[in-house]
């Protein structure tokens, strides 16, 4: 058995290759790409997109001046 494995970016060309699969009387198999986006979000991803989203708040608030972000030293003597 030989496997062949082709990359079609065109709806067109794919159901042209699929219909001379056919029509050579052919066993084939679709895989199509795992969109990222449209998979549930694993827990430690989640934990990580919360992460980020309140970070990335905090900054707009910081350069709105509504609030002030801690200094390096400020962080190296809390954690010390």
């Amino acid at each position: 058995m030989t496997t062949l494995t082709v990359n079609i970016d065109n709806k067109k060309t794919e159901k042209a290759i699929k219909a001379v699969l056919d029509a050579l009387g052919l066993d084939y198999s679709i895989d199509q790409p795992v969109d990222a986006a449209s998979r549930p979000l694993t827990k430690a991803e989640q934990a990580m997109y919360k992460r980020l989203k309140r970070s990335l708040n905090e900054i707009k608030l910081h350069q709105e001046g509504k609030i002030k972000l801690q200094t390096i030293e400020e962080l190296l003597a809390e954690i010390s």
